[in-house]
């Protein structure tokens, strides 16, 4: 799970960047829409909501957004919803996405097209099981106060956790899908400052392209997808490490 914890990070220096676009709140009160149309508006007896109104807060959204977007969901409006594609960018790269629409006709029509038009192919569902872990993933900010490593990793592993990475700023934790609720349930009783937490599609195979121009195309590619409004997260095994960034330029 190396790989994918180096591009966590990354990704996280990366969102600092598109937390200030407007899609980014976009995409985050689809998901408080559809959480409160799943399990209602009280974030206390709803699991799901309690997360996505964290995760707004950690992108900086402004209260009034997040009661809004509850609003929203209690209303008959915004209905989405939740549909995947699986498929391949070129060189073998696996690619994962998922949506949340009001319009499936339209979100199938764009993500064939974006395939499409980067030497893409799309698959069917299920094709890429072989390749892709369903897991949790919690992304704790360290405070100022020092931590109990060992301490804070047995609480965690009683809670669920397969795997705790320690990292300058943040602590990385792993879980099966099914230990995310209590995983979820021990970092708010720690009181530990969450950063993220959600459902991830985690390779356990990867790939490597080390020409430049090959991965400049498939970049281009994933990024087309992350920029469409109807997508909500994008997963790919390309195994990407700060050194190929900095080659990139």
């Amino acid at each position: 799970m190396s790989g994918h914890s180096k591009w966590s990070k990354i990704k996280r220096q990366k969102g600092a960047t598109d937390a200030k676009r407007s899609k980014i709140f976009t995409r985050l009160i689809k998901e408080i829409t559809v959480a409160v149309k799943e399990g209602g508006p009280d974030p206390a007896g709803n699991p799901r909501l309690r997360l996505a109104i964290q995760t707004s807060k950690a992108a900086n959204m402004p209260k009034d957004n997040i009661e809004r977007a509850i609003k929203k969901g209690e209303g008959t409006e915004g209905q989405y919803t939740e549909v995947s594609y699986e498929g391949y960018a070129s060189n073998g790269v696996a690619v994962f996405v998922e949506c949340l629409t009001d319009n499936i006709n339209r979100t199938v029509q764009n993500v064939r097209t974006i395939f499409n038009r980067n030497n893409g192919s799309l698959g069917t569902n299920g094709s890429l099981e072989f390749i892709f872990d369903r897991k949790g993933v919690f992304v704790i900010r360290k405070g100022e106060e020092p931590l109990e490593e060992d301490d804070l990793t047995l609480e965690l592993i009683d809670a669920g956790a397969d795997e705790v990475i320690f990292e300058e700023e943040y602590i990385t934790v792993y879980c099966a899908m099914e230990d995310f609720g209590s995983l979820q349930k021990k970092v708010e009783e720690l009181h530990l400052e969450l950063e993220t937490a959600e459902l991830e599609r985690i390779p356990h195979t990867t790939v490597t392209v080390h020409d430049l121009e090959a991965l400049r195309k498939i970049l281009k590619f994933i990024n087309a997808l992350e920029d469409d409004d109807d997508v909500q997260k994008m997963y790919h095994n390309l195994e990407l490490n700060e050194e190929l960034i900095e080659q990139l330029g």
